[in-house]
C-alpha cells in the first residue's frame, strides 16, 4: 500500500506562485510515476503533469512553460511549481503514484488553489 499527503494550495492572486508538495509513504519502491492531475467546479478531473523515476516529464499543453514538475526519490516526494498562476487554474488539486505494471493508481487527498484576485 502507498499513502500520499499533499500539501501547499491556498488562495493566490493571478500571475502569482504556489508551490505543491506531495509525499509517499508505505511500499514505496515499487513507484514508478508520480502525477498531478486537478478538477475544476463543474469539471472532470485532468491531468496536470507527470514524472517517472527516472525523471522523465510530461505536462498538458495548458501548463507548459508555466508548472514545473520534480521529484526527490530520496525524499520520496514530488513538488509542483506553479508560476504564472491563472484563474482557470483553479482547481483542487490531487497527486498520484502508479507502481511499475500496474494500472491502478493511489490517490493523496485533493489540496485547494484558487487563483483570484
Amino acid at each position: 500500500q502507498v499513502q500520499l499527503v499533499g500539501s501547499g494550495g491556498g488562495l493566490v492572486q493571478p500571475g502569482g506562485s504556489l508551490r505543491l508538495s506531495c509525499a509517499a509513504s508505505g511500499i514505496i519502491f515499487r513507484i514508478n510515476t508520480m502525477n498531478w492531475y486537478r478538477q475544476a467546479p463543474g469539471k472532470e478531473r485532468e491531468f496536470v503533469a507527470g514524472i517517472t523515476r527516472s525523471g522523465t516529464t510530461g505536462y498538458a499543453d495548458s501548463v507548459k512553460g508555466r508548472f514545473t514538475i520534480s521529484r526527490d526519490n530520496a525524499k520520496d516526494t514530488v513538488y509542483l511549481q506553479m508560476n504564472s498562476l491563472k484563474p482557470e487554474d483553479t482547481a483542487v488539486y490531487y497527486c498520484n503514484a502508479l507502481n511499475y505494471g500496474a494500472t491502478i493508481p493511489y490517490w493523496g487527498q485533493g489540496a485547494q488553489v484558487t487563483v483570484s484576485s
